[in-house]
């Protein structure tokens, strides 16, 4: 990497979600997902009947309950929007993560779900639970990092809590957690209807873009550090949704999973358009007011764009990455924009996974319109 300073030794998996909790997301690949069913919210027979049923978490561990579970604590940061989405609604979640508590005062979700503002937090950025708070909250289960060792796991196992841990950031391991949502809620039918749209919806958007991606936009992830920007390499989910939408990440090739990247690199690079990280506070108005970077071909096309911000960030792999795919299909396609129908997809998406009427205002909110209303092509986001 032509860097003007030697690129950082890859993050460990606790440094990389000790960011998460500020923001930053893990490793990803490719797979599946997709766009949301549109069928109503039911309850699944299996559940409605209270039988009881195994779950094989993602640590292979098996875990045995009575029936759909009531009271759910949880402290991975991404799992309270799922789990609200796969049951649609929040009824059931009884602890977070402190992160999540503020990404919940601070965005649309605690819009959603008001309750989402007071939840009781049981642990912190570096996941460690706090045992005496989970145990006043009495949860049926808690959902826990199945791959950051015995150090988060075994004081609530210890204490006599069901454990599912999971691993998070390909799309086959999101659809794994769908699924066991659907069974802890008893809906399984509708976790099963949320995962077949998504393909659908894959399917659906690589049709529209293929006449339009016989040479693939060159695109490049930017997310602010402490002494410039990292990107990340080809085993990151940013590749996922850019290969939908008929891109290719000019940084796939890079060794590192989150390089740093300095001012000659992004140059030498020269990205058609640079997507940034809904995980910290870069806007495109700073890029663009950046001396060093005006020769950058992003920047004097002002195809900078921030990423949205839904019932949970756009980046990583969630129930709205569907949008996610879309939205980038008309950054990458403008003249796509009424085929792709970003807006109504919102509208029926909200409404789907959250039961939410969402307003023209609040979609504008969503797409972070004040901050990408200068850049290229948004204007087409408005209609």
């Amino acid at each position: 990497m032509s860097a003007a300073f030697p690129a950082p030794p890859a993050p460990s998996r606790r440094t990389a979600l000790r960011g998460f909790g500020a923001g930053a997301f893990v490793l990803a690949g490719a797979g599946a997902l997709g766009a949301c069913s549109s069928r109503e919210v039911t309850a699944d027979k299996a559940g409605a009947a209270a039988t009881g049923f195994t779950i094989t978490d993602q640590r292979g561990k098996k875990v045995a309950f009575d029936g759909p579970v009531k009271r759910i604590a949880t402290a991975i940061i991404p799992s309270p929007s799922m789990i609200a989405a796969v049951d649609g609604s929040y009824d059931r979640i009884v602890g977070i993560n402190e992160s999540t508590l503020q990404a919940n005062k601070e965005g649309i979700f605690g819009t959603l779900f008001p309750e989402s503002k007071k939840t009781a937090t049981i642990a912190g950025a570096d996941f460690v639970p706090n045992v005496e708070t989970t145990l006043s909250l009495k949860p049926d289960v808690v959902i826990q990092w199945g791959d950051m060792g015995d150090e988060v796991i075994a004081p609530l196992e210890n204490a006599g809590f069901k454990v599912v841990g999971l691993t998070y950031g390909t799309q086959e391991q999101m659809e794994t957690w769908i699924d066991v949502f659907g069974t802890l809620v008893g809906k399984k039918e509708r976790a099963a209807g949320l995962i077949a749209g998504m393909h659908d919806e894959d399917k659906a958007i690589r049709t529209l873009v293929a006449p339009q991606s016989r040479t693939r936009t060159k695109v490049l992830y930017l997310r602010t550090a402490a002494d410039g920007w990292t990107t990340v390499n080809k085993s990151h989910y940013m590749n996922h949704w850019t290969d939908i939408a008929g891109g290719v990440n000019v940084a796939r090739d890079e060794a590192t999973g989150t390089p740093q990247v300095s001012v000659e690199q992004l140059l030498s690079w020269d990205p058609e358009v640079v997507f940034l990280s809904g995980f910290d506070t870069t806007t495109p108005a700073d890029l663009y007011a950046d001396k060093k970077l005006a020769g950058l071909r992003a920047v004097r096309a002002r195809r900078v764009y921030k990423i949205p911000l839904g019932g949970y960030r756009w980046d990583p792999p969630c129930c709205e990455s569907p949008l996610m795919w879309r939205w980038v299909a008309q950054i990458l396609h403008p003249g796509l924009g009424a085929r792709l129908g970003l807006r109504a997809r919102i509208e029926k998406t909200f409404d789907h996974l959250y039961g939410y009427k969402i307003s023209r205002g609040r979609i504008d909110d969503v797409l972070r319109l004040d901050m990408n209303g200068e850049s290229s092509g948004y204007d087409g986001f408005r209609a």
